[in-house]
């Protein structure tokens, strides 16, 4: 497994994000804003000089695509096309996984698939995997929600991008949530808190209620072996970023030790 974090969770810019990234420990970066853009639309050449010097990869970018309504064609089409730049941003930097949303996907999951499915056919010719998320602010909140997704999707280039604590949000039990799961995820984004089911109150990561320990040694006991990205740091971001960072880089050790 290798550790990583999406930066702007405590910078936007992208010296200080390698200065952190250093501090902390981490094996790599998942990028989204950076100075005010949205990848793949950011000052690359200082970014790639920054991660070139420092020999950190790019584990994952996360780029805003499908996260509208899969009943507005229009907007999943002009993603379906953006993926080409995303792709060549991802060649430039070294990084084969886009994070995406899941359109909105309800009850009926036929729309949702399909254009879920015509964005894995075009991803898998440009290089590149597809890791849609569970978000506790969507119908596809639980670990079940997105298995459903994924399995009426049917493409080998979309997978999981697993987010235990969202699942744990919306009432699902971490464990239950990953059990629910085809296959081993994509990429698992990383977040604690306490709470769930209306309430919740960000913490450091194993401080919280997910259960980190044990959910990654569940985690790598169905064959997940990618990035674990921290996604949210509760303030102050500095010190509470190397808690958690510190964290989840011995809860993983750990796991996979003993497997």
């Amino acid at each position: 497994m290798t550790t990583a974090w999406t930066t702007d969770a405590a910078t936007p810019d992208a010296a200080r994000a390698v200065r952190l990234t250093l501090l902390w420990g981490l094996d790599g970066v998942a990028l989204r804003t950076l100075g005010g853009g949205r990848v793949p639309n950011v000052n690359e050449a200082p970014l790639r000089r920054r991660l070139d010097e420092a020999e950190l990869p790019v584990v994952a970018v996360d780029p805003g695509l499908f996260e509208g309504a899969a009943s507005a064609r229009a907007g999943w089409m002009d993603d379906l096309a953006a993926l080409d730049e995303t792709a060549a941003f991802c060649v430039r930097l070294g990084c084969g996984l886009v994070r995406i949303g899941a359109l909105a996907a309800g009850p009926d999951l036929g729309g949702a698939a399909d254009a879920l499915r015509q964005a894995g056919e075009r991803a898998a010719r440009l290089g590149l995997r597809l890791a849609v998320r569970n978000d506790a602010q969507t119908a596809v909140a639980t670990g079940a929600a997105l298995a459903d997704l994924l399995g009426a999707t049917g493409h080998p280039a979309v997978g999981a991008d697993w987010r235990p604590a969202d699942a744990l949000m919306a009432g699902e039990a971490p464990a239950d949530g990953l059990a629910a799961l085809a296959r081993a995820p994509l990429c698992v984004g990383v977040q604690d808190g306490h709470g769930g089911g209306g309430g919740w109150t960000p913490a450091a990561v194993g401080e919280g209620s997910v259960g980190w320990e044990r959910h990654l040694a569940a985690l790598v006991q169905v064959g997940f072996g990618g990035p674990l990205v921290i996604d949210a740091i509760p303030h102050p971001a500095r010190s509470v970023g190397l808690t958690s960072s510190t964290a989840l880089i011995g809860a993983a050790r750990r796991a996979e030790h003993q497997k």
